[in-house]
């Protein structure tokens, strides 16, 4: 897999976390970035969400393929990009409206926080763990239901054409 991130704008953010748009990086890098590994705690969890309290910043990991045997059937979110610009995602299995995650989505721009979107096709290929494509930052737009959320994000910057296809695999 070839790294591109010394070609990729940085990534707009007003903390020092050293990631750059449109870079593909590892859980680990990604978590590092965030200083939360260090000598003494080297996990990075298995979650899809990170909410990193001292940069305010929910950090989404999304795989869209998503197999029956590496997800259960309540992690098989249908997650995909509906244009260069906008992306479908869908919360955590139990998140509601009026949980405070829920609201922290749906008010995001208003209370400060931001939300970051990390994407890959698949978790494996050949038995080599895949890296997330850095999609940016992304605004709140809509959505439907709870149980999980169907939210759709408009990110600030457009995904590039050449990106476009492999992240629009859902649709």
């Amino acid at each position: 897999m070839e790294r591109t991130d010394h070609l990729a704008p940085p990534l707009d953010w007003d903390q020092p976390v050293p990631l750059a748009l449109h870079a593909r990086y590892s859980r680990a890098e990604i978590y590092a970035a965030f200083g939360l590994i260090s000598d003494t705690q080297q996990t990075t969890g298995q979650s899809g969400v990170l909410f990193d309290r001292a940069t305010q910043c929910d950090v989404f990991f999304i795989t869209l393929k998503k197999s029956e045997r590496l997800f259960s059937p309540t992690t098989r979110y249908n997650d995909y990009a509906i244009s260069p610009w906008e992306f479908h995602w869908e919360s955590q299995s139990l998140t509601r409206e009026a949980s405070a995650t829920g609201q922290r989505y749906i008010h995001q721009v208003e209370r400060g926080s931001r939300v970051l979107l990390l994407v890959r096709e698949e978790s494996k290929r050949g038995g080599v763990t895949l890296p997330f494509l850095c999609l940016g930052f992304a605004d709140y737009v809509s959505h439907e239901g709870e149980r999980p959320m169907a939210i759709r994000w408009r990110l600030h910057r457009a995904i590039p054409g050449g990106f476009y296809p492999e992240l629009a695999v859902a649709v």
